[in-house]
């Protein structure tokens, strides 16, 4: 089938991969005109690094990644630890694959190595969808038309595809600020737990540091919160204050202030969300990653549910013809909006793995074998 995709970002690329491994044409539309080393991490997750492997691109990927040896929880002022989780050797043997924390640019470029020539179409965006006679259809920027089979919008969390599909819905400020940065890991002196992922939380769910490595360690990433009562700055990512998020967190443990002090700059950004939704298609269209399922970056899973929706959609349309693509997409949908919703409401609610907690229903989950629920 001639399959479209809105957005070049992991889903869409991952989706492309499975999708082309089936037989599939698939153009992907991407608004940049190139990709560049923008952005920092992309924490994956074992139950995301296992789809990855199946998409043939694991290997590759941990020739750059990073490997944390545990996932561990701090607390904000004495320092105690309250849970430790590892995610290297022990990950791999319970869930099949390790975790594994990668620089984005690294990611991108692994995915586009997987896919045939010339399927990305750089400095083309997607600004509406919308059925056709006998498939979907993508207008873009410069006014032409793409026709296909189906149509998957991948296009984020300021969708233009789900606009098209379900009206106007801004997402929703959530009175947080995240900052990040990155520093060479001897920036890092003496601080305990470079090599894995851990969280400090603080007093109130506002406040937190997370810290892990990238570039096979040699890299630190640093990622904080700030409350803050409205967004109204022009920019997705802007350049932040050093100062000031350290004076925001001059009460934390001395372990942990260090970890900012090693920081020579670092960005700020708004955090939205949306609520999740009942239906992410009508007919031979639907929705993927972001621009379904926007969430917080609190249980790391943004990029991973974006992954295991991009393996759950190729095997939903598995031997399908153009026909059969609105009840594919149904049976799609069907199977992965529970798991998304939970995913979205626990990231809000800030809690998970605190102070110790199943990790198995997220890092377990298998998107080659999960079921493909009935579509109701």
């Amino acid at each position: 089938m001639k399959i479209g995709i809105a957005g070049g970002g992991v889903g869409g690329m991952a989706a492309a991969i499975a999708l082309q491994k089936q037989g599939h044409d698939v153009t992907i539309f991407e608004r940049a005109r190139a990709f560049g080393r923008i952005g920092a991490d992309v924490n994956l997750t074992p139950n995301a690094v296992h789809a990855l492997d199946g998409l043939g691109i694991g290997e590759l990927l941990r020739t750059t990644a990073a490997r944390p040896e545990y996932r561990i929880s701090r607390t904000w002022d004495t320092g105690e630890e309250t849970s430790r989780l590892p995610m290297s050797t022990a990950a791999e043997e319970r869930y099949g694959a390790p975790q594994l924390t990668i620089h984005r640019a690294d990611l991108l470029a692994a995915l586009e190595n997987a896919l045939t020539e010339n399927t990305i179409r750089f400095a083309s965006q997607v600004i509406a969808a919308e059925e056709g006679g006998s498939g979907a259809v993508a207008i873009l920027s410069d006014g032409t038309r793409f026709e296909g089979d189906a149509l998957i919008g991948a296009d984020g969390i300021h969708s233009a595809v789900r606009h098209s599909l379900f009206g106007e819905d801004h997402p929703r400020f959530t009175g947080l600020v995240s900052y990040r940065a990155v520093f060479p890991r001897e920036r890092g002196g003496n601080i305990p737990n470079l090599d894995s992922f851990t969280k400090w939380w603080g007093p109130t769910p506002e406040r937190q540091i997370v810290t892990f490595p990238l570039n096979l360690g040699s890299e630190i990433f640093v990622f904080a919160t700030t409350p803050q009562d409205d967004w109204a700055e022009e920019g997705w990512t802007l350049p932040g204050d050093i100062g000031e998020l350290r004076e925001a967190y001059a009460d934390f443990h001395p372990e942990a202030r260090a970890l900012l002090d090693a920081c020579e700059s670092v960005t700020r950004s708004a955090l939205h969300v949306r609520e999740p939704m009942q239906l992410w298609s009508k007919g031979r269209i639907t929705l993927l990653g972001d621009a379904a399922h926007p969430m917080v970056p609190f249980m790391a899973q943004g990029a991973c549910m974006a992954i295991e929706d991009a393996v759950v959609l190729a095997r939903a349309l598995s031997g399908a013809v153009p026909d059969m693509v609105s009840e594919a997409f149904k049976h799609y949908e069907a199977a992965r909006i529970p798991r998304t919703a939970r995913v979205q409401e626990g990231s809000l609610a800030n809690n998970w793995l605190k102070k110790g907690s199943n990790a198995d229903w997220v890092y377990g989950y298998d998107a080659w074998e999960t079921a493909l629920s009935e579509s109701t």
